[in-house]
């Protein structure tokens, strides 16, 4: 028969280290975990004094030089753990009580952290680490305090000083970035508000402060859909988060209103919609950009109801609320050409074609300088009681009519002052007349040119020729008789 080789069955239980063992081969992994520590490789350090914990888990030194790894890397919360372990361990490790109170600080827990480091002072009352830790606890409590008396009188920029000396001592503070955050949308910062609560929502996508934060922000910046889902999100994180609640509600109540009353304006119904955009306005003061734009839809309606002084408000309104509102510009720019405001309007249009320059910007701007030129003339429309799309007739019968009101020898019993003010009247009727009924000069005023050429506009004409030839001596049912020298104040004025 063939032999048969069989194979013994090895030892292959591990090697059972004593204590002594076990406690040597945890110093190796601490000494190399120190190493790792000098060259600043935080991760590998932390392995090694990972390892020596599991060898050696009840030295206290082990899980305050992990605390301090863990502190560089800075993961606080677990550093905190590792180092109330230590001195668990040992009540006089006071390198252990030093790191609790350096991790509860960067919390931002500055009553703990001062406890910690009134132990280690009551361990070595002259440690000036933790003399100076201390002070920075205490200052910490003072910032906080600042901050939070600030916020409740609605000072948020002081609010955001306090956080910002406080986020130096405690940069690892949640409350402290969420309170900043929250500060910087109200302020209108949103940019900077998204950051700080992104960077937070990085390391933890279930907090409801930084969800509302960012809701807030997409709320103040008129994204109300958006914002609504971030409050929803806010909530189902956070039920009791009563921010998150009530700014959900103003969200929901501010569109629903908002969107009644553009129903109301495309329907026409005027009053209406002013009535919707006034109760809108009410919801919520601090949403600045939509309140600017239901200001400025308030002062469109206005303009639908003839009402342009209190548009001209609204839409100065919007433009105190958001300096940027391009559409409140024109909408003030427009109700100030209306009332023939012409030097606010060309400010208005020069403000809207400085910040866009488009055609029609300065198309705008151009007609409104010419308006105000032409406002700087005599309105010669106005001085014959027309309006600016006066008929021939019409411009006549206004000729006719003002010229008889302010003829010389209508007032001849008047005072001498009554007699030169109607006098100058006389000559400004007839001399509005020359221009408007000329064609030629009619255009040439109307488009605002210069009329000095055709000696009107205060050039050398007669009044009395213009008045004469009118009415043809005898014309209208009144009888003129001009002496020889032909002065206005020398017509005998009989009515028929």
């Amino acid at each position: 028969m063939a032999a048969v080789d069989i194979e013994m069955p090895m030892d292959t239980e591990p090697k059972i280290l004593d204590e002594e063992d076990m406690e040597r081969e945890a110093e190796c992994f601490k000494e190399q975990g120190n190493a790792f520590y000098i060259k600043k490789d935080y991760s590998e350090a932390f392995n090694y004094y990972t390892r020596a914990i599991d060898a050696c888990p009840k030295n206290a030194s082990y899980y305050g030089n992990r605390a301090a790894t863990l502190m560089m890397l800075c993961r606080f919360r677990e550093a905190l753990e590792d180092s109330q372990y230590a001195v668990r361990l040992d009540d006089c490790f006071m390198k252990g009580h030093l790191r609790e109170g350096k991790c509860h600080l960067s919390l931002g827990n500055a009553m703990a952290a001062s406890r910690c480091f009134q132990k280690v002072l009551e361990l070595e009352p002259s440690n000036s680490q933790a003399q100076q830790e201390h002070k920075n606890a205490a200052a910490l409590l003072e910032y906080e305090r600042m901050g939070e008396f600030g916020f409740e009188k609605r000072d948020f920029r002081k609010v955001v000083y306090c956080m910002d000396r406080a986020l130096a001592s405690a940069p690892a503070c949640h409350r402290f970035k969420i309170l900043k955050a929250e500060c910087l949308a109200l302020l209108g910062r949103y940019p900077e508000a998204q950051s700080v609560a992104s960077d937070i929502l990085r390391m933890d996508s279930t907090n409801g402060d930084a969800l509302y934060v960012r809701g807030l922000c997409l709320y103040y910046e008129d994204c109300i859909d958006k914002a609504v889902q971030f409050f929803v999100q806010a909530l189902r994180m956070a039920p009791d988060h009563e921010k998150a609640r009530l700014a959900c509600r103003n969200a929901k109540a501010l569109k629903a209103k908002k969107d009644e009353g553009n129903k109301a304006f495309k329907d026409c119904s005027y009053d209406a919609a002013y009535q919707l955009y006034t109760e809108a306005l009410t919801i919520d003061p601090n949403n600045i950009k939509t309140n600017a734009k239901l200001y400025c839809n308030r002062g469109t309606v206005g303009a639908k109801l003839k009402k342009l002084d209190q548009a001209i408000e609204d839409c100065t309104s919007a433009i105190k609320l958001d300096d940027t509102y391009i559409k409140a510009y024109l909408r003030r720019a427009q109700c100030y050409t209306d009332i023939e405001q012409y030097e606010d309007a060309v400010r208005d249009y020069e403000k809207v074609y400085q910040t866009e320059k488009t055609k029609e910007h300065k198309h705008l701007l151009k007609t409104a300088q010419l308006e105000l030129k032409k406002s700087k003339r005599k309105d010669y429309y106005k001085v014959l009681g027309v309006g600016k799309n006066a008929t021939d007739d019409e411009i006549k019968k206004g000729y006719r009519k003002r010229a008889l009101m302010h003829h010389p020898d209508r007032h001849s019993a008047a005072t001498q002052e009554v007699q030169k003010d109607e006098e100058k009247k006389f000559k400004e009727v007839g001399e509005a007349f020359t221009v408007l009924s000329d064609p030629k000069k009619k255009v040439r005023y109307d488009s605002g040119q210069d009329l000095d050429d055709d000696n009107c506009g205060g050039g050398d004409f007669d009044a009395n020729n213009i008045f004469r030839a009118f009415f043809g001596g005898q014309g209208g049912g009144h009888n003129f008789d001009a002496n020889q020298n032909g002065a206005p104040g020398n017509f005998f004025f009989q009515f028929g």
